[in-house]
């Protein structure tokens, strides 16, 4: 087996972290969240990072964790949705095996209407919010990926099940 780490991209509500648990669990690998490393660490919740000190103080924290996590190997990592956003990012996961789990807005809108802890959705237009960071990123995501996986309407368990098999032999 590899010691490349398999890394999770894709925006909000594409299922990276419920994903990457079930790809972790079946390939016997550490599963880790970024967004939850980042809780982890710094003892407080992403949205009152996002209120101190603004969306540049979050991304340089995703920064140092990406670092963090991707120095150790075998992992299976869900990073946050913006990760992609910077160049440093980009760089560090791209020794890693990238899968982009490609989500629509509509199916966004369905998985995170009820969730009030992503700073970037407490908008009056959550939809337009989710439109425009799609459009930013999605070219992005598609650059990085190594496996691009379409999710709509699925259920987690189905992804993974049909991510392992497309995964390069020296990962399982």
């Amino acid at each position: 087996m590899s010691d490349q780490n398999i890394i999770l991209i894709g925006p909000m509500g594409s299922g990276k972290s419920t994903i990457g648990q079930l790809i972790a669990s079946r390939l016997n690998r550490d599963f880790f969240d970024s967004d939850y490393y980042i809780e982890e660490k710094t003892g407080v919740n992403i949205p009152t990072i996002f209120d101190i000190e603004g969306e540049d103080g979050f991304r340089a924290r995703e920064t140092k964790a990406l670092e963090e996590l991707t120095s150790q190997k075998k992992l299976v990592i869900a990073t946050g949705g913006g990760s992609v956003m910077r160049q440093e990012n980009q760089r560090i996961m791209s020794d890693g095996f990238i899968i982009f789990l490609d989500t629509s807005v509509n199916q966004q809108m369905a998985r995170l209407r009820h969730d009030k802890k992503r700073p970037l959705l407490q908008t009056d237009n959550p939809r337009e919010k989710l439109e425009k960071l799609f459009a930013e990123r999605k070219p992005i995501y598609i650059d990085l990926a190594d496996l691009r996986i379409k999710t709509d309407r699925k259920f987690a368990r189905k992804v993974a099940s049909e991510i392992i098999p497309q995964l390069p032999s020296n990962l399982t």
